[in-house]
């Protein structure tokens, strides 16, 4: 008996600008990097579908504008996510430090069921130009600040470095962090009503 088993998640990205949040997204759903920087005006999102054990989930990604003039704009959008990729930029100290603010921002005004159990993955972006000790610099204040409970990733928009794993990752423990209860109906499924219950519906205007 097949099942028709569709999930989708609404995963937010924040972060300064110009840390790359729409070429990390336009790079894991169209395979795209362009050199133009456009500034996200309020938010945007994109869709792609993937396939995470027996369940085909569409990922709804929503860009979120990393500028102080259109922040007021972004957390509008926070409401119903599933999941939240913080991104920072490995060369920009300030872009890293800035992200406990995205953070808390985040869940005061997205009101998660559980914060303490909320999904966040944390992208160190723009790694590929960033020089070694740089990088191994950074890459010891973001796992420290993560901990055990937050997935931490180098990636490299332009590259495709681990954007693919980070998203699935969100995706995972998005997932993960679901409501128990889950409806799942047959293709052939059919509702049986009794006489009696037939007759109501008949006796039944609406």
């Amino acid at each position: 008996m097949s099942s028709r088993r569709k999930t989708i998640l609404k995963i937010i990205i924040l972060g300064d600008s110009n840390v790359g949040k729409t070429s990390l997204l336009n790079q894991y759903v169209t395979k795209r990097f362009s050199q133009m920087y456009r500034a996200t005006i309020g938010a945007d999102f994109l869709t792609k579908d993937v396939v995470v054990g027996s369940k085909t989930v569409t990922i709804q990604a929503w860009d979120t504008s990393g500028s102080e003039r259109y922040h007021s704009l972004g957390t509008a959008y926070y409401r119903g996510a599933d999941g939240c990729i913080l991104v920072y930029d490995v060369n920009v100290l300030k872009s890293f430090y800035a992200l406990e603010d995205w953070k808390q921002e985040f869940l005061l005004q997205s009101y998660p069921r559980n914060p303490q159990t909320f999904p966040f993955v944390v992208m160190g972006n723009k790694a590929d130009v960033c020089e070694d000790d740089v990088l191994m610099s950074m890459r010891k204040k973001a796992t420290t600040w993560c901990g055990p409970g937050i997935p931490y990733y180098e990636t490299s928009a332009k590259e495709n470095t681990n954007v693919e794993q980070a998203f699935y990752a969100i995706t995972e423990l998005a997932l993960k962090n679901e409501p128990s209860e889950e409806y799942d109906f047959p293709q052939d499924f059919v509702v049986k009503v009794n006489e009696d219950t037939q007759q109501t519906i008949k006796k039944c205007s609406c």
